[in-house]
């Protein structure tokens, strides 16, 4: 199937490593061109070399700290100056620490919606404006299915997911009439390296080893596994193509369906 992606311009936040990275290959390998975001110049660096098979001619890096509005908007020019106007946005950037509820504070709430909701809408709020003008794009956010099943561990993290997801629905309604399709993926487990840090934090709410957590963890899911960046990605690359041109202002659980629920 063609996703009509050839060409196009792809800006992933978050896209030096995990599932950014997993989207950026899944972009590449159909012909589109792509912008990586991220806050370290390493990551990037390394992302780069990791994508070279591809091209180099098609891949960008922007290093900012997308907490900043200012800096969300630089970000944005200068990969607009190397590959044109954004056809489509995937925002995997940023995660609010896992932290047990017994060690939460007010500035744990604050960093957290800083972390994952701000770092997500600075970087929307201009992209969406512009495609609106255009009467075209795609957005897809990459939210955490702990906005839609709370944890003891994630409370923070899981009300900052909670708020993008509304926002997903609530600028799908505003910008149809424009053109413009808005959806999330909510990732349940997935191998990347920010599950070690979700996994200390549950071991040490529940006084077990990190192993025995991972262990609980993936026991729960009747798939028996995890899953992978490039199953995420695959559905990104769906939703943002045009062969989901009639779907917008979802938020699609993929979590081997550990929660069994209708939404």
């Amino acid at each position: 199937m063609d996703l009509h992606l050839k060409g196009k311009h792809i800006l992933i936040t978050g896209g030096s490593k995990g599932i950014g990275l997993a989207c950026a290959e899944a972009f590449l390998a159909e012909g589109a061109s792509v912008s990586l975001v991220s806050r370290d110049p390493a990551n990037l660096a390394r992302a780069k070399e990791r994508l070279r098979v591809y091209g180099q001619e098609r891949v960008g890096t922007h290093a900012a700290d997308l907490k900043d509005p200012l800096a969300a908007e630089a970000v944005l020019h200068a990969a607009q100056a190397a590959f044109g106007p954004v056809d489509v946005l995937v925002n995997s950037a940023g995660a609010a620490k896992r932290t047990p509820v017994a060690e939460l504070t007010p500035q744990n709430w604050q960093d957290a919606m800083q972390a994952k909701y701000f770092s997500y809408i600075n970087m929307i709020d201009p992209v969406i404006k512009q495609m609106a003008s255009r009467r075209q794009g795609s957005i897809v956010n990459v939210v955490g299915n702990g906005g839609k099943v709370a944890s003891p561990i994630h409370i923070t993290g899981g009300a900052a997911n909670a708020a993008l997801m509304l926002a997903t629905a609530g600028l799908a309604s505003a910008y149809a009439a424009q053109g413009i399709r808005v959806n999330a993926i909510n990732p349940g487990l997935t191998r990347t390296d920010r599950l070690e840090e979700g996994m200390a934090a549950d071991a040490r709410s529940q006084g077990i080893s990190v192993e025995e957590a991972m262990k609980r963890a993936v026991a729960k899911i009747p798939f028996g596994r995890m899953a992978e960046p490039e199953e995420i990605a695959k559905v990104v690359l769906f939703l943002a193509s045009d062969a989901a041109s009639y779907v917008t202002g979802v938020n699609m659980t993929m979590d081997g369906v550990t929660t069994a629920m209708v939404v």
